[in-house]
């Protein structure tokens, strides 16, 4: 499958898959912003993406995120096919310990989503589980 990208900046790097097999290709930071005010940092990749509709860019942390003290502020970021903005993340931030220019920082994955339509019932069907909640099924 293709996926159209567009550099927004000399400075992006196209994204790739570190490893043969990976699920996911890594996002490179060409900036940062940090608002000392609200601790929050928002990196720059200076790309965009063309995401076909029916599918979805996910955005998730990348594993070296526990060699910083920065946390990704919505833990999992959806990019919509309808935009073509730039690609950016924030990730709030705990210590010193950040993300350089030029470090990957978090990897995204574009997966195909289906359409639904809701239908409101009276009832709804059985499960094994049924309303068993947090905890239910022990430790």
């Amino acid at each position: 499958m293709k996926l159209k990208f567009k550099k927004l900046s000399p400075k992006a790097v196209t994204p790739k898959y570190a490893k043969e097999g990976d699920a996911c290709m890594d996002i490179t930071a060409i900036s940062c912003d940090l608002n000392r005010l609200t601790m929050i940092a928002t990196y720059h990749t200076g790309l965009a993406f063309e995401i076909p509709k029916g599918y979805v860019m996910l955005c998730f942390p990348r594993s070296s995120i526990r060699n910083t003290d920065l946390r990704l502020s919505n833990c999992v970021g959806v990019i919509d096919s309808g935009y073509r903005g730039e690609i950016m993340a924030s990730f709030d931030v705990f210590g010193p310990n950040m993300y350089n220019n030029g470090d990957r920082i978090f990897q995204v994955m574009l997966v195909p989503y289906p359409h639904i339509t809701l239908e409101e019932v009276q009832e709804l069907g059985e499960s094994e589980r049924g309303e068993g909640g947090f905890g239910h099924t022990g430790k």
